[in-house]
């Protein structure tokens, strides 16, 4: 039997090396280290145990707030993973699933004009990502592309820089803020949440779309996946502070400074996930395989399985 021990030896190098590249400096090597042993290494385990419970392809939803650190989660996951458990592993992140700016500006044309921004569940390609999935479940897999979103632009990029998908996955990882929201209740979405949905959308016109949006396209998508991670964030507040560090990055990594969002604009940027992530807070604490317990600092508190 595959000890954790063994796995420790065998990924520690490349996955302190994956920190590295992505500039994960704020910790100590020590606390990466506690975190490879005590965090991502358990999850592992459970998901190559449930992979062979379950026998064949193994789709896995991995939510949680704005800079909580999913899109790091899922590649730490993958390294460890394909290294050790040597499986077909593949990430898709729902943000690469945006709609055009074209095709938003137009729904805010027809809908309302609250879905010129990217975020709320809408926004999405479902049927393209929808498409995306059957097209992983095929016996034989043909080689395809599947989208790629540039956040700098606020737009998709152009079908060459795409990603290359060439390999049948074992195991999927969708990853992605909304990933598992559930719909709510005509009396919850009638009280406003923040100053956003007070001012801007006082017929609740937006809000009921994204709902229904919810309750239909996302519900059928989000059935799908067979076990959610959710990294629960301790205060919505934190939210900010975390998306302010994210978009200093992203300004690192862009050539231009173009789109990045100041701190006004992150504060009303956030306010277009309030709603949905305070409500995932609720749901997915109670019903998710694996919820990861996050500290102010962004450190891990705990880890629990279902």
């Amino acid at each position: 039997m595959q000890s954790a021990n063994e796995c420790f030896n065998k990924v520690k190098k490349e996955y302190l090396k994956f920190l590295k590249s992505e500039r994960i400096f704020g910790k100590s090597q020590i606390t990466h280290i506690k975190n490879l042993k005590r965090i991502y290494i358990p999850i592992s385990f459970w998901i190559e145990e449930k992979y062979k419970k379950k026998g064949k392809i193994l789709f896995l939803g991995l939510s949680g707030g704005q800079g909580s650190g999913k899109t790091t989660t899922s590649k730490i996951l993958k390294i460890i993973i394909k290294k050790f458990f040597k499986r077909e592993i593949q990430i898709i992140s729902i943000d690469d699933f945006y709609k055009t700016l074209r095709e938003r500006y137009k729904m805010s044309y027809k809908i309302h004009n609250l879905f010129k921004t990217r975020g709320v569940p809408g926004t999405h390609d479902i049927k393209l990502l929808t498409k995306i999935f059957n097209n992983l479940r095929k016996n034989k897999l043909k080689s395809f592309k599947s989208p790629k979103f540039d956040k700098s632009t606020d737009e998709r990029y152009q079908k060459k820089h795409w990603h290359s998908i060439k390999k049948k996955p074992e195991i999927i990882i969708l990853e992605g803020w909304c990933v598992g929201a559930k719909s709510q209740s005509n009396s919850l979405i009638k009280k406003t949440v923040n100053i956003l949905e007070k001012n801007e959308d006082k017929n609740f016109i937006w809000r009921r779309y994204v709902n229904e949006k919810l309750k239909k396209e996302y519900k059928t998508l989000f059935s799908k996946i067979d076990h959610f991670i959710f990294i629960k964030i301790p205060d919505f507040k934190m939210v900010f502070k975390w998306r302010f560090i994210q978009e200093k990055k992203l300004r690192k990594k862009s050539h231009s400074n173009k789109k990045i969002m100041n701190s006004q604009e992150i504060k009303r940027f956030i306010m277009f996930y309030q709603r949905i992530t305070l409500q995932m807070i609720k749901d997915l604490s109670k019903s998710a395989s694996v919820v990861m317990f996050l500290k102010k600092n962004q450190e891990i508190k705990k880890l629990l399985f279902r």
